[in-house]
């Protein structure tokens, strides 16, 4: 077994809770849907919620061309793509949820995929990627080690962490 001993039992307890999820979004939207065309009539709810669809449409095309670009650019700079990557992840979900119908996915969707907003959801995404990444690669990171007469050994420009690659065996 790889990584950390208790992830697999962990995914096991998440997955039966999606569809409860899934299910408590269709109520929530539903109910919210119902309230607005209450308040502002049934044809535009309806306008309003095509209307949605159509800039979440817009948006995606937009905003993905643009994490696109950074992410060409950060490989042809050398440079490591992690936030060119997490903007990716962030405006494909974001625009997925825009097209789908409802008020609170649009909400959702627009704090994805907006440029201002999207830096909030972004430590999120790579802590899960980090952890997902690195917990079940078995990657540990380590201090930079001391000498026996207590100097510190300095191997490279950045005296911080290291990245000690390894794999665990039980």
């Amino acid at each position: 077994m790889h990584g950390q001993p208790g992830a697999p039992r962990r995914r096991r307890r998440v997955l039966p809770w999606v569809p409860v999820a899934l299910l408590l979004l269709v109520v929530l939207e539903l109910a919210v849907i119902i309230a607005v065309g209450r308040r502002i009539g049934v044809l535009w709810t309806l306008v309003s919620l095509v209307a949605l669809s159509v800039a979440g449409v817009w948006l995606l095309r937009r905003e993905g061309a643009r994490a696109m670009r950074a992410l060409r650019t950060s490989a042809r700079t050398g440079e490591m793509p992690s936030r060119a990557l997490a903007d990716g992840i962030l405006v494909l979900v974001g625009g997925l949820l825009l097209v789908l119908p409802g008020f609170v996915t649009d909400v959702v969707g627009l704090l994805l995929v907006l440029p201002v907003t999207r830096p909030l959801a972004r430590p999120l995404l790579e802590a899960g990627i980090r952890r997902r990444v690195f917990g079940d690669l078995g990657v540990i990171r380590v201090r930079t080690a001391t000498h026996r007469d207590g100097r510190t050994r300095h191997d490279g420009p950045d005296p911080g962490d290291e990245v000690v690659e390894g794999e665990i065996v039980d």
